[in-house]
């Protein structure tokens, strides 16, 4: 069975979980998509989804522009999970009553089984009762001739509602997101029970796939590759290299802004170690040239990115038959670009690796990984054999330290920069929070402060320690790393890297702040 034969389609109506409701149905071993909730009726049956899923949104089903999917959408015979705002769409849409709460309900619930809970909840709850996250300020007042309601709380009588004949269901409540504990059953009973996927979804398949449309698409053609050494490209790499061999050649581009070593790390384990064709290219000084005197982060990001695909034009003119340029992209970099595939998100920050090619260069684009997630990217990592410690890194920007030096990139600055992160990575695999962690980095400011060493007065830059914890990327919060841990590695940045006299840490979460700073 082919691993895109059975899928679930997530229409989406703005809210800032969607994308985790996609890594639950993924983690169910079956393959979903997210697309517009206004995506045409005519392409949801070409798309032949096993299920739907209604996200939730900002917005309120009874405004006048409120957003909405064609009325025929329920009538296709498959089967639909509303969450919050998709359950209230789904109860107006047949004759229920949706009105503004009398009092909002954000966060912990306790909600509680009503009778018979109903095949959704199947082994759902413990003695009746479970705990879940809401985030809604509207509710279902009366519900549709045909529907049930299956749970409660205390200030949602309707949390819950479902039509078995018709196979629909909706929940007030956020069951994709970490706060609902044992809320991933309820995605899984939705899509294994209620939609009969069997799971094709699973490591081992999704790279036997791979491989073969690798084959397909690039035939005898030359690949060249963009190696930065981090988990999208060193498994891009890994795929491409079992699926055509000596067809692939990596462009490992230096471009002065990678953490200390790393690019000798990069060609010991792929040339030495893998076999893997590697030309190194050392673009320090064109990098640091053409970002002369530019603070802005976005322009910052687009220096680097086209520079980036200048240089795979040159080295692309040198191999013959070179004719693809693959890359590292995964499906949250697609989703979040521009507002990605669903068109309805805000766009944060732009991706290096998404914005497309120059309608000069010949070559064409290829993507292995676009519709992966990070979690499913380090598993086939696992899967084909690569080092724990390269599939576990921390995520590392394809800018680079471009976006982890604050203002203007400098040589100056990216060197202290780099001894300052190498020590504190260096303490946190040594004191073994590293993988206790989800990302961990330090950022340089350019911005000097006064202290004093020996019998001597200072003035020299302050670095700043980010430490996260997070499952998703899309929340986080700051990590309570002990402060002895804290102490001796500011203590050692201090006295071991010269030009700095400072180190802070950040205790700031996503939202409202985001992970890198820039």
């Amino acid at each position: 069975m082919n691993i895109h034969s059975e899928k679930i389609l997530i229409l989406d109506f703005g809210s800032q979980y969607t994308q985790l409701i996609a890594r639950r149905v993924r983690e169910a071993h079956v393959y979903c998509e997210l697309h517009p909730f206004d995506m045409d009726l005519e392409a949801i049956r070409e798309y032949s989804p096993q299920g739907i899923i209604l996200s939730g949104g900002p917005k309120s089903v009874y405004d006048a522009e409120a957003p909405a999917v064609e009325e025929a959408l329920f009538d296709l015979g498959i089967p639909v999970l509303g969450i919050c705002y998709g359950m209230q769409l789904l109860a107006r849409h047949f004759g229920g009553k949706v009105v503004p709460a009398g009092k909002r309900e954000y966060g912990h619930a306790d909600l509680m089984s009503k009778s018979t809970p109903g095949p959704l909840f199947d082994g759902f709850f413990i003695d009746g009762k479970s705990p879940v996250w809401m985030s809604h300020g509207d509710h279902v007042e009366k519900i549709p001739d045909g529907f049930e309601v299956i749970s409660q709380t205390d200030n949602a009588p309707v949390a819950a509602i479902q039509n078995v004949e018709r196979n629909l269901y909706g929940v007030q409540f956020h069951p994709e997101v970490n706060h609902t504990p044992r809320g991933e059953i309820i995605v899984d009973t939705f899509v294994r029970k209620i939609c009969r996927c069997k799971g094709q979804w699973t490591p081992g398949k999704i790279i036997e796939d791979a491989v073969a449309r690798i084959r397909e698409q690039v035939g005898t053609d030359k690949v060249i590759l963009g190696l930065s050494g981090g988990v999208d490209s060193s498994v891009a790499a890994t795929l491409i290299k079992r699926a055509i061999g000596d067809q692939l050649t990596c462009v490992f581009v230096d471009n002065g802004l990678l953490r200390l070593a790393e690019g000798d790390q990069v060609m010991a384990t792929f040339a030495e170690n893998m076999g893997v064709k590697v030309i190194r290219v050392d673009a320090e000084d064109r990098f640091l040239q053409a970002l002369a005197g530019e603070t802005d982060p976005e322009q910052k990001r687009r220096i680097i990115g086209n520079l980036f695909i200048d240089i795979f034009e040159e080295e692309a003119a040198r191999i013959a038959n070179a004719i693809w340029l693959a890359q590292g992209t995964i499906y949250p970099d697609v989703i979040e670009s521009a507002g990605g595939k669903t068109g309805k998100a805000q766009n944060i920050k732009s991706h290096h690796n998404v914005g497309g090619l120059p309608d000069y260069m010949k070559l064409k684009l290829l993507e292995p990984l676009k519709e992966l997630f990070k979690d499913e990217v380090r598993a086939i990592g696992e899967e084909l054999g690569l080092p724990h410690q390269m599939v576990w890194r921390h995520p590392f920007p394809g800018p680079g330290l471009g976006v982890r030096i604050l203002g203007e990139v400098k040589k100056e600055y990216a060197d202290i920069l780099r001894q300052a992160d190498a020590i504190y990575i260096e303490e946190l695999y040594t004191s073994g929070y590293y993988d206790k962690i989800s990302q961990a980095f330090a950022v340089f400011l350019p911005v000097k402060s006064v202290g004093v060493m020996g019998d001597g007065r200072t003035y020299e830059y302050v670095i700043s320690l980010r430490a996260v914890e997070t499952k998703d990327f899309m929340t986080a919060d700051w990590s309570k790393l002990p402060y002895a841990l804290l102490s001796r590695i500011s203590s050692r940045i201090i006295n071991e890297v010269r030009g700095v006299n400072r180190v802070a840490y950040d205790i700031s979460s996503k939202p409202p702040s985001t992970i890198e700073w820039e």
